[in-house]
């Protein structure tokens, strides 16, 4: 449930809106020069390290720039304890473009938890090809995850006649072939900044 008070605000103030932090999260960052990269990854792991889970848990309950911003945070500084919270937001899919970001969170723990729970949005998301939701972004995290473990959770939907090609397909705003290499890349490019920030 999307709360709004002044609590929150204080706290997108301070988090989510210096240097319009809550855009930058996802597709941008990958695309910044490198002297915008560095102070901006240095700011991120610096708050990631400083927020509470207090406030975390504040964020997670305002709007998707507040939750967006959260989430990097959590894989940032490495709460995996959120794990349960950020599957439970993912599969109620309660608000825009957050979506992502709990799917990077989950994929950079790389556990089999955080395929099964993105293994649950798939199996219920995927029935639904007028919903454009997630679903490129929360398969490539499964691609991604099962990289990492060396498992095949994800074959079961991309098989011929698995849920994803049946998506794909009968989606009216999915083109091309059906392939998950774009997908699986921008979820690598992410953990690969939240790694840079976890050591920094």
């Amino acid at each position: 449930m999307i709360r709004y008070d002044p609590e929150i605000h204080a706290l997108y103030r301070r988090y989510c809106l210096p240097a319009r932090r809550y855009l930058k999260l996802g597709g941008a960052v990958l695309r910044m020069p490198r002297e915008e990269y560095e102070p901006f990854v240095h700011a991120l792991a610096r708050d990631a390290r400083a927020v509470t889970d207090a406030e975390l848990t504040i964020l997670f309950e305002g709007s998707w720039r507040e939750r967006r911003t959260a989430a990097w945070f959590v894989a940032v500084s490495r709460r995996d304890r959120f794990r349960e919270r950020l599957g439970a937001l993912l599969l109620e899919s309660e608000v825009c473009c957050a979506g992502g970001a709990y799917c990077v969170a989950l994929a950079s723990f790389g556990t089999a938890r955080d395929a099964d729970l993105l293994a649950a949005y798939l199996d219920r998301y995927l029935r639904q090809p007028d919903l454009a939701y997630d679903q490129p972004t929360v398969m490539g995290a499964l691609a991604f995850t099962d990289s990492v473990l060396h498992s095949d959770r994800a074959d079961r939907f991309l098989q011929e006649g698995g849920l994803w090609r049946q998506w794909f397909q009968d989606a009216p705003h999915m083109h091309g072939d059906g392939g998950v290499s774009a997908y699986l890349g921008g979820v690598r490019l992410a953990c690969a900044v939240i790694e840079e920030c976890a050591d920094i």
